[in-house]
């Protein structure tokens, strides 16, 4: 094999298939990428038996062939090398590569002893990039991170027609948001759980590389998930992933109806307010907001490490409501939210016959605010807007 290739489009798309490589892989073939030459160019790949990634790039192509290779070896390497054409030939047990005065031997390792490549299902739709990327960034905040719960470690996509909803949890807060796309067949329905990391890496390299729109292939008709792996095509770069094998919880019976209190807050001021007070929040302890009237209290702290507290306008409807939040949880939703402006929809808790104030237990909804004020039904709820973006968190209790 020897070929000649831009340095930076060699090293881009290196770096871009080393990133889904396992950092301790079970045998050392899983490490590397596989180079191969074709008809269209050169291709750099990478397979670990879970996710696959592969990019083809342009090349000048003097004899063909494949070459097996560290890929994070190879990946600091281009990444290293000055801006000037990158040859590279295979040479007997090595293959070298030379960019300018610099000059690399690496050892390979056997072609044959890598798996594979999986075959990606038929298309199921398209999405424009940017949305895509929106839209999974939103959602995948709130996926678990402990693998000893795979089904909550996903994003749970579910297909009807030419709308997809998004959703992930990790028990503490649930993220949904619907969207519109392309189906090749508009009457396409299914749902699959993907893992979270692995759909929030292909659609952050989709949005970053503006793409224009990436391909989504589950398969078709009623066989949604069916072989068990999504294919992502953005532009040059492709990844496929297994889907998880597990059951979703259901998650839209989670929402309530009505809220019994609704507040309005300005998000950047909310956003710094929380910062600001969590500095005394001792790690893993709650941030307090008191909503009364027209402003909330944030506070956070004791005597012992210190206390803060500050407090915000906000446009507020109900009765006044005490509910305190993990902060970063909190501020999580906010970012993901990403509006000028976040309503929040509470249920209060019911009284217990004291006459004292008792903090809400139950989940508050973060939604971006409309223009138009909470609607009131006959019972004196305010009705749940819709949103095509929902962050449903629960509240840390209180002590007494």
């Amino acid at each position: 094999m020897k070929f000649r290739v831009v340095r930076d489009e060699f090293a881009e798309a290196v770096a871009w298939v080393a990133r889904s490589l396992p950092s301790r892989p079970p045998v050392p073939v899983l490490g590397c990428v596989v180079l191969t030459t074709t008809e269209q160019g050169l291709q750099v790949a990478g397979f670990d038996y879970e996710v696959s990634a592969t990019e083809m790039i342009s090349a000048e192509i003097f004899e063909s062939g494949k070459v097996l290779v560290s890929g994070k070896l190879l990946a600091d390497i281009t990444r290293a090398l000055p801006n000037k054409p990158v040859d590279v030939n295979i040479d007997g047990a090595r293959v070298a590569i030379a960019c300018g005065s610099s000059k690399f031997s690496l050892p390979t390792m056997p072609v044959e002893d890598y798996p594979d490549l999986p075959d990606v299902p038929e298309q199921t739709g398209v999405v424009p990039g940017s949305l895509f990327a929106e839209a999974v960034s939103q959602v995948a905040v709130a996926a678990g991170r402990d693998d000893t719960l795979p089904m909550l470690t996903g994003v749970r996509v579910e297909i009807d027609g030419e709308r997809i909803v998004l959703a992930a949890t990790d028990r503490f807060r649930l993220a949904v948001r619907e969207l519109a796309w392309a189906p090749r067949d508009a009457a396409t329905t299914g749902a699959a759980l993907v893992p979270a990391k692995t759909l929030s890496d292909a659609a952050k390299s989709a949005g970053s590389d503006h793409a224009g729109s990436v391909e989504l292939a589950f398969g078709s008709g009623q066989a949604i998930g069916a072989e068990g792996i999504l294919g992502i095509t953005a532009g040059a770069k492709k990844t496929t992933t297994r889907l998880l094998d597990a059951e979703f919880p259901k998650f839209r019976q989670l929402f309530p109806a009505s809220h019994s209190s609704v507040a309005t807050v300005e998000s950047a001021a909310l956003i710094e307010a929380i910062k600001r007070v969590s500095l005394v929040a001792e790690r893993g302890a709650q941030i307090r907001m008191d909503f009364d009237g027209e402003s909330v209290m944030l506070t956070a702290g004791g005597d012992e490490a210190g206390k803060a507290e500050e407090t915000l306008d906000v446009q507020f409807y109900g009765e006044p409501i005490l509910i305190a939040f993990n902060p970063t949880y909190l501020l999580d939703g906010l970012a993901a939210i990403g509006s000028s402006t976040v309503q929040f929809g509470f249920t209060n808790p019911e009284p217990d016959g004291s006459g004292e104030r008792r903090a809400a237990i139950r989940p508050a909804v973060l939604r971006p605010a409309g223009e138009d004020e909470p609607v009131a039904d006959e019972s004196g709820a305010f009705v749940a807007p819709q949103s095509e973006f929902s962050y449903l968190l629960m509240p840390v209790r209180l002590p007494g």
